[in-house]
């Protein structure tokens, strides 16, 4: 049975772009799957599809959540952890936007990939963009850094990324974008850079600065004000905690230091930063407790 599940496809698309975020490995600070969220959100994007979960996920490890159905005290109803397509076809842009955002599977990702892949030549997309976040010692007070991958140099200039040099472990999303090339799709990949001693914690900054890119890529703009107000929230907290503590005070000097350098071009050949994981348990307590109840 194919686990693609199409609820109303629309009569005609223009050069659509299919964009793609996953919670999980792909995802820290959840700042990618917010970023997708928000362009879902913004553009009030219509859910038409989905990629049932059934061959994809063990739910001992990604549970379904029940709840009461609408208008229901009584009757109850299972909420399973599938993937979700919303599109946007608007007349203030210039093509369409299908933005799709999903728990990373835990099964068969060879066939996944190719359930998303069978959709984007449905809907005739032309482009696959997937947004990721990745922990990385960069200092929160430093804009964010963003890199990445594309299909072809003139797609990588107009994102403004140059090609990683990274080996080792990937997620569904190095996958997909691997599979989406070997078929003959165009794709892209932007990864923010979370500071990794608050990565337990939403960071607004990097979810910001993905979607901007995006955006530019879409050639669309929105009103971001509520992002960006969250994201001075968020600076405010931390300078809070960076003020009362000596010691995260100095890692992150440290940290701001290191990136000047490597700014410049001095890279040091063995980092002086000592462990961040004594720093993490203090700076997200503080930021729980500055949560109103």
């Amino acid at each position: 049975m194919d686990p693609l599940k199409i609820h109303a496809l629309p009569g005609s698309f223009r050069r659509p772009v299919l964009v793609m975020a996953f919670t999980g490995w792909n995802d820290a600070a959840e700042a990618a799957t917010t970023a997708a969220r928000y362009l879902t959100a913004s553009f009030h994007a219509e859910r038409f599809a989905e990629i049932e979960p059934e061959d994809f996920y063990h739910f001992g490890l990604t549970r379904p959540n029940v709840r009461f159905k609408a208008g229901s005290q009584v009757e109850r109803e299972i909420v399973w952890p599938a993937t979700e397509f919303s599109i946007v076809q608007s007349p203030t842009l210039g093509r369409d936007v299908i933005v799709g955002v999903a728990p990373e599977p835990h099964l068969r990702w060879k066939a996944y990939c190719n359930t998303v892949l069978g959709l984007a030549r449905v809907c005739e997309a032309t482009l696959v963009l997937t947004l990721g976040a990745l922990l990385a010692e960069v200092a929160h007070t430093k804009p964010v850094r963003l890199v990445g991958g594309a299909s072809d140099p003139e797609l990588a200039a107009l994102l403004g990324i140059r090609p990683t040099s990274y080996e080792g472990p990937t997620g569904i999303v190095g996958v997909l974008n691997t599979i989406c090339r070997e078929r003959g799709m165009r794709t892209a990949s932007l990864w923010a850079n979370v500071p990794h001693y608050i990565s337990g914690i939403e960071n607004p900054k990097a979810s910001l600065a993905l979607v901007r890119r995006a955006l530019g890529l879409l050639g669309a703009s929105l009103d971001l004000s509520d992002l960006e107000e969250a994201g001075r929230q968020f600076d405010q907290n931390l300078a809070e905690v960076v003020a009362q503590n000596t010691k995260i005070a100095n890692y992150v000097a440290k940290l701001e230091a290191r990136e000047a350098d490597e700014e410049e071009g001095r890279g040091r050949e063995e980092s002086d930063l000592p462990p961040a994981s004594e720093l993490v348990a203090e700076i997200e307590q503080f930021l729980r407790q500055q949560r109103p109840e």
